[in-house]
């Protein structure tokens, strides 16, 4: 072969390979950018699992708080009335009569044991109940505060909550209130010597033969009907009066027990003892 002939045959094959050489590169540069550019944009994209929730969050209901009281003991209802919110675990205000406490060596045994609870609270209820003649009662005003002296002294008692007997009447910080006003001068001595004077916003009424006049469910629906009408003396609070005579039968102090779990079974209550009611000082 010339010798011209294979040179220029050799530079053609030279060239042929560096071409080649130059489109493999290449490609393979570009095969290696896209698998990269890829590959970035799959790890930048968002984890749905950890995609934030847009669920609203639930407001806690406000609770409303009731004031379980007893008025009259001890007698032969206390007992029960004590062990049932003693099972219910449940705070109650007992307003004690001096009087009852000293009628027997029972009754004497009851106020012991009413003073080891830790549920109950004692309050003042006076010493003689005005001998069941309020009218009469309500028109000395210096012997009504020496009564009320009188069953703090005997029972020693550690607060000035009272509750007048045969009278609604409140003497506190926000409320003064007499609902016979021929007993305002008798409540305003009280108030003035420091006492502090709690009624009540409903009762649960008994008849003659000291049986209940109304059932647990009854009692419920105006509980509900007082708070939904703001018909409490203090918003969001009830102070409810019982006697706690009326629960020495099996059958009342049963229905008792069944309200008490019926009011803790809606949530929607609170209870306290009334030192804890707003604008009571001791």
């Amino acid at each position: 072969m010339n010798p011209d002939d294979e040179a220029e045959q050799a530079a053609s094959q030279i060239l042929k390979t560096t071409f080649m050489m130059v489109v493999f590169t290449a490609c393979h540069s570009y095969q290696t950018a896209t698998t990269a550019s890829v590959s970035n944009i799959q790890l930048s994209l968002p984890d749905s699992t950890f995609k934030k929730s847009t669920k609203p969050v639930a407001i806690k209901k406000k609770k409303k708080t009731i004031y379980l009281t007893f008025d009259d003991g001890p007698n032969k209802g206390t007992r029960k009335v004590m062990h049932i919110v003693a099972e219910e675990k449940v705070p109650a205000s007992l307003f004690l009569v001096g009087e009852h406490v000293y009628g027997s060596e029972e009754q004497r045994t009851t106020f012991d044991s009413l003073q080891q609870s830790d549920y109950i609270e004692i309050e003042n209820h006076s010493y003689s109940h005005a001998g069941n003649k309020y009218e009469d009662f309500y028109t000395r005003p210096d012997s009504v505060v020496n009564d009320f002296k009188r069953c703090a002294d005997s029972l020693e008692l550690t607060n000035n909550i009272i509750r007048t007997p045969g009278r609604n009447i409140w003497r506190s910080v926000n409320i003064n209130c007499t609902d016979i006003k021929k007993s305002t001068a008798a409540a305003d001595s009280l108030q003035k010597v420091g006492f502090t004077a709690i009624g009540w916003d409903l009762e649960w009424h008994f008849d003659s033969e000291l049986k209940l006049t109304e059932t647990e469910d009854a009692l419920l629906r105006q509980v509900d009907s007082m708070f939904c009408k703001g018909k409490t003396k203090t918003p969001n609070h009830l102070v409810l009066l019982a006697h706690d005579q009326v629960y020495a039968d099996k059958e009342d102090s049963s229905s008792l027990h069944s309200f008490i779990q019926k009011l803790k079974g809606t949530n929607e209550y609170d209870f306290e003892v009334i030192s804890h009611y707003p604008g009571v000082k001791n």
